[in-house]
């Protein structure tokens, strides 16, 4: 790596001290870290992140995923962190959903994720709600995986000016990269793409 110029990208952890006022000292851990599907639709995953940009300040990326195919099926930018931001997230992953009735959706204990207008839209839909414990981020692993990888393979390796050319970046590396030619060994080396242009043959 020295003799071809090549060093690793790391990064110190931005740690936010929000005040996120009263969390539940328990909600319902539905999904219990089995990933495993029999097919798309049947359980997602959801967390928010940080992302630096020189004219705003930090900024937010809400992100969905899907557990059978691990394509990010919805989200949502924006710079400021609210339950708006995590409710357009799971709207955007409803679009092209026909029944959503039963999906588990499992998310953190932020204050995005136990606010009311987030249970509200996940009750409109009819979505299970399922909660990491505290301090157990492994309970959400393969979302907190995915931001990981998108800061190590975008975000770290860019200086954006504002949010719009950060948004740009983002949306191009989610719809351009990662979903349609990044290849996961948990699918069997496909793309997210493939994997559910798969299951959605096996429905058909």
């Amino acid at each position: 790596m020295a003799k071809q110029g090549l060093r690793s990208v790391v990064v110190k952890k931005y740690n936010h001290h929000a005040n996120h006022g009263t969390v539940p000292d328990y909600k319902e851990n539905i999904l219990k870290r089995d990933f495993e599907t029999e097919t798309i639709n049947q359980k997602w995953c959801t967390d928010i992140t940080y992302i630096h940009v020189q004219k705003e300040g930090w900024t937010y990326l809400a992100s969905v995923m899907d557990l059978c195919s691990r394509k990010i099926i919805g989200y949502a930018y924006g710079t400021s962190m609210t339950a708006e931001l995590a409710v357009e997230a799971v709207k955007n992953a409803c679009l092209n959903v026909r029944e959503t009735r039963g999906i588990i959706l499992h998310s953190d204990l932020g204050s995005q994720y136990t606010s009311q207008s987030f249970e509200k839209f996940l009750n409109s839909r009819e979505i299970r709600h399922s909660f990491s414990r505290k301090g157990n981020p492994y309970d959400n692993a393969c979302i907190e995986s995915f931001h990981s990888v998108l800061k190590k393979e975008e975000i770290y390796l860019h200086t954006y000016q504002d949010s719009q050319e950060a948004r740009r970046a983002i949306f191009e590396y989610i719809e351009g990269w990662y979903n349609r030619k990044r290849i996961h060994s948990a699918i069997g080396y496909m793309t997210p793409q493939q994997k559910e242009d798969e299951e959605l043959k096996k429905a058909a």
